[in-house]
């Protein structure tokens, strides 16, 4: 993993510990998920 992903992955903490204190959690999942099949779905229609 470069420094990219290594920043990625630090801001992707930093959001969950934010989420967590604002107790938003719930939503914050269920954005991930959309997202990844969202992502999923992209992919197989271009990919």
């Amino acid at each position: 993993m470069g420094t990219r992903g290594w920043l990625y992955g630090i801001a992707k903490l930093m959001g969950d510990v934010n989420a967590v204190k604002k107790g938003k959690v719930g939503r914050r999942v269920a954005r991930r998920a959309t997202g990844k099949a969202t992502g999923r779905t992209l992919r197989k229609l271009f990919g």
